[in-house]
């Protein structure tokens, strides 16, 4: 597990180099910042910095809700793909502990259109 939580680390460090070429593109900065800090919770027991609330970097915050829903939803060899109801269910129960609230709420507003979105480009049947 520690090894694998290693992968935020090196993808932003890998990124950083990247904008050595590019030190003005705001992409880049926030792909840094979404590569680091997407493992922090809202409630400071994530990895790597142990961040909390508004100290993670919205676009992280952002990308942890997507992260999670990716990967409930998809399978793997470990563990079989859940449907969209229960994806969103398991993303309710980390509101405020996982995720900043206000992420979820909004999330839960465009769950349909997640779900659409997820459906075009995922090539897993429900």
């Amino acid at each position: 597990f520690e090894y694998m939580k290693s992968h935020v680390e090196i993808g932003a460090d890998t990124l950083e180099a990247v904008q050595k070429n590019n030190p003005e593109n705001a992409f880049i900065t926030m792909g840094i910042e979404i590569t680091r800090y997407h493992h922090e919770r809202w409630d400071g027991a994530g990895y790597n910095r142990g961040l909390k609330e508004t100290e993670i970097p919205l676009c992280a915050r952002i990308m942890s809700v997507v992260d999670v829903y990716d990967a409930i939803r998809s399978r793997r060899c470990y563990k079989p793909a859940r449907n969209h109801d229960e994806t969103c269910r398991e993303i309710l129960r980390g509101r405020a502990t996982q995720f900043d609230p206000e992420i979820v709420d909004l999330f839960m507003e465009i769950a349909s259109e997640v779900q659409k979105v997820w459906k075009s480009h995922s090539n897993q049947e429900e």
